[in-house]
């Protein structure tokens, strides 16, 4: 599910556009050639995001310090993934552009030369110290582009991760305390459903049921569990413990009142919105919803990671990488450094994105420095687990329709378990052959 992250979602379509779309007119716009006093910079953060407003700054200090140019061009999502294999071949590629990790997008990029290794660049600079295991995950790749190789290929600037929303005005109304063990969160779960509240916000026609699905397995799973599953090290044992218990508690969830009989047909959006009115106490989601709940919740609320578990799902955030054909390489790595420096760090830290090398003394918005706390203690711990699609293409839809599936009834557990495993060895077979 790319969102399984934000982008997830898109990912199982990227392999095909990647490699068969035709170059579309805007993205081959720029100059192309060589200009040593001038940096070609894409990428496609809005300019009021965490990230947006990071990357300005840095543009400006980069100017000040370098005394050469930045030529950004604003790109959407879309727009660098349909056409980065044809644009990247040519004159025509930045110098630095952000692109989303994993195995089908930059993972493809890597195998295939279209971006630079930047080895030595990571030992010039130290990035390599500033960024926990689990982020170098998605930054390095294998000659076959599998995530977790040897080769730095790209440096992530910011992270993300699913947690459990909490309505602290309802809890408090209900006289229950937030959960810090499994077992308590499961006796919250019974509380509300006793007094006729459906406790979780779901969504079973897009990415959050699978979220909390594997979030259900991680939690009966260990580290090399996550290496079988996504890094393909050992076959994964689909009616084993972890995807047994994942497959059957998701489905007493629906059974006991957790979640709603009709799960199977809300959105994404249905189940947040759900939280920000009110309508249940509790989110199993992203950090991308953070913001958002910044600005439209009307209550007090807290981010807490996944109670009772040594896992989590998440990543880093997109990274920046340096096509093999920039003119201006060692411009882009000056750049990608002072988005690294704590200053710019702050900034996104501050507006609601998760920094990967921010000084905590500045962040200085208290909800902003408690979510970057309950971060920093995932990554303490190496959680991060990535995301249940990431690895097979197309595999996101596959989840989707298979959940729903268990949820309505139409198939059980075992069957449900059997058909996503029959699609994860179809779909990761080249990778493990």
């Amino acid at each position: 599910m790319a969102r399984f992250t934000h982008t997830a979602k898109r990912t199982g379509a990227v392999v095909a556009s990647i490699a068969a779309v035709g170059l579309v007119a805007s993205g081959c716009s720029g100059s192309g050639g060589s200009d040593p006093e001038v940096l070609r910079l894409w990428h496609y953060e809005s300019a009021d995001s965490a990230m947006g407003l990071a990357w300005e700054r840095a543009i400006e200090v980069f100017e000040e310090e370098t005394g050469a140019t930045v030529e950004f061009e604003e790109k959407s999502f879309e727009q660098i993934q349909k056409t980065a294999s044809q644009v990247l071949d040519t004159s025509a590629a930045p110098d630095l552009m952000e692109f989303n990790k994993g195995n089908a997008t930059a993972g493809f990029l890597a195998s295939t030369g279209l971006i630079t290794d930047i080895d030595d660049a990571v030992e010039e600079y130290g990035w390599a110290d500033m960024l926990a295991p689990s982020l170098q995950t998605t930054a390095k790749y294998a000659d076959d582009g599998v995530m977790g190789g040897d080769t730095w290929f790209g440096v992530p600037n910011y992270g993300e991760f699913v947690g459990v929303y909490y309505n602290l005005d309802v809890f408090a109304e209900a006289g229950l305390e937030v959960p810090t063990t499994y077992d308590e969160f499961v006796s919250v779960l019974d509380a509300f459903a006793a007094d006729g509240v459906t406790p979780l916000a779901e969504a079973g026609a897009e990415y959050p049921l699978g979220q909390i699905w594997y979030q259900l397995a991680l939690s009966k799973g260990d580290r090399q569990f996550v290496n079988d599953y996504q890094l393909y090290e050992n076959p994964v044992d689909w009616q084993g413990p972890e995807m047994t218990y994942a497959t059957d508690t998701l489905q007493e969830y629906v059974d006991k009142g957790y979640i709603a009989s009709d799960v199977s047909s809300i959105k994404a959006e249905d189940a947040g919105v759900s939280f920000i009115n009110g309508t249940s106490p509790i989110f199993v989601s992203g950090s991308w919803w953070f913001g958002r709940f910044v600005n439209e919740a009307e209550f007090d609320w807290t981010l807490q990671a996944f109670p009772g578990t040594e896992l989590s799902l998440g990543s880093s955030g997109n990274l920046w990488v340096v096509p093999e054909n920039a003119s201006n390489k060692e411009l882009a790595y000056e750049f990608i450094d002072i988005t690294m420096r704590p200053e710019i760090q702050a900034i996104i830290g501050n507006n609601g994105g998760l920094p990967v090398a921010a000084n905590p003394a500045d962040i200085t918005d208290e909800k902003s420095a408690a979510l970057i706390d309950t971060f920093n203690g995932v990554l303490d711990m190496d959680a991060l687990s990535f995301y249940p699609d990431w690895p097979a293409p197309g595999f996101y839809d596959v989840i989707v329709q298979e959940l729903q599936g268990l949820v309505t009834g139409v198939q059980d557990s075992e069957t449900t378990n059997a058909n996503l495993g029959e699609a994860y060895e179809e779909g990761t077979a080249e990778y493990r052959d």
